[in-house]
């Protein structure tokens, strides 16, 4: 065994069902974000950042485009000849094929994987936030407590804690309690998602998980409460930066939008952590003289006549001499003709907004989800 490896499981096969059509035909890891970025790539340039020579991808919900996009990994420097990056789709084996029926089963059904690695520590990853993290901080962390896992955790807005795991703990801030998503949370020190085992207690636990009939096979529900209660040593280690749980159209488009407030945390422009991707070969932008452009994003194959306030595109969109975008994103291949308007929307691709078309008001607080089909508000 290489003395500290860490091996990585990212798990990125969720539905994401309350993004709407953004979700219809990718899973949410794989959805635009950023102007250029999907929301994978956050994950994986961390992992790549830290240092983490090791990965599994666990994908499950429609996984063409997420796949295609993560190719061998080479946008990470994950395609090595010796570990690297690995997919891991649900498989068939001598009891039959059967689908990933939870966070804890999908990392059970690849021991093997993990175990051919033999690493020390793993750390468990969801592929569905937005933030920046060095890895090597919660592991320096791990090793300094002595710990069988750490959970990585955050302080949310009182009124968001009921929707995330709420953790507990004493003065030693180790875990005394684990709430998954409470309806009265004792405290707003939500749980990451983000989990750091040694990996010979984790498997025992998987193991023992499994053969539970009554188990949903899911971490937050089961492997760490079974943990707490036998008093394995269960650290938290807090996180003060920048992190969004996209789980909403509505919080997809503010984490859109924070890109553009100059006083926002995730720099995407720090030379020191990159955020990678898999880029295309497009030409540039191209603004037309006249056209007004006001504290936006605008991506390679763009050509831009109208005006843009307040706003992320993506690639290869048209905006007609006329139109006018505020306060929006646009994901790629749209065509805004002239005459249009839009406000605090999301544009899905390869939408066309037609001259006539008059969508939302600056102020009128909701969110619109445009497609060619309907416009529905949250």
């Amino acid at each position: 065994m290489i003395e500290n490896k860490v091996v990585a499981m990212l798990l990125a096969g969720g539905q994401g069902s309350r993004l709407k059509a953004l979700t219809r035909k990718v899973a949410k890891p794989a959805v635009p974000f950023g102007g250029k970025y999907r929301i994978i790539d956050f994950a994986l340039s961390n992992a790549a950042n830290s240092g983490i020579s090791d990965i599994g991808i666990l994908t499950q919900y429609k996984p063409y485009l997420l796949n295609t996009h993560i190719g061998i990994g080479s946008s990470w420097d994950f395609d090595r000849n010796v570990g690297g990056l690995r997919i891991l789709p649900p498989f068939t084996s001598e009891d039959g094929g059967r689908w990933y029926t939870g966070t804890a089963n999908a990392i059970y059904e690849n021991i093997d994987f993990i175990d051919e690695l033999n690493p020390q520590y793993v750390l468990i990853l969801s592929g569905d936030h937005i933030y920046k993290m060095n890895y090597n901080d919660l592991l320096d962390y791990h090793k300094e407590k002595k710990a069988d896992v750490t959970i990585a955790v955050l302080e949310v807005p009182w009124g968001e804690a009921s929707r995330f795991g709420i953790i507990n703990v004493d003065e030693d801030i180790r875990i005394v309690e684990f709430e998954e998503k409470p309806s009265k949370p004792k405290n707003n020190m939500a749980s990451m998602g983000i989990y750091m085992f040694n990996w010979t207690e984790l498997r025992k636990y998987l193991i023992k998980d499994n053969k539970d009939d009554q188990s949903d096979h899911d971490f937050g529900k089961n492997i760490l409460p079974k943990m707490l209660e036998d008093k394995k040593k269960m650290y938290a280690w807090s996180f003060n930066g920048y992190w969004k749980d996209v789980g909403t159209v509505r919080s997809y488009w503010e984490a859109n939008m924070d890109l553009l407030d100059d006083k926002n945390t995730l720099n995407l422009y720090d030379r020191d952590w990159r955020i990678y991707t898999r880029n295309k070969n497009l030409p540039p932008q191209y603004i037309q003289r006249g056209a007004i452009v006001n504290n936006s994003m605008v991506n390679e194959g763009c050509y831009i006549e109208g005006e843009l306030n307040n706003s992320i595109l993506f690639n290869e969109i048209v905006v007609e001499k006329g139109a006018v975008i505020n306060n929006s994103v646009i994901l790629p291949n749209c065509t805004i003709k002239s005459g249009a308007e839009i406000n605090n929307a999301v544009v899905l691709e390869k939408t066309t907004v037609d001259g006539d078309q008059n969508i939302g008001e600056l102020d009128d607080g909701n969110i619109y989800l445009v497609s060619n089909k309907k416009i529905p508000v949250e």
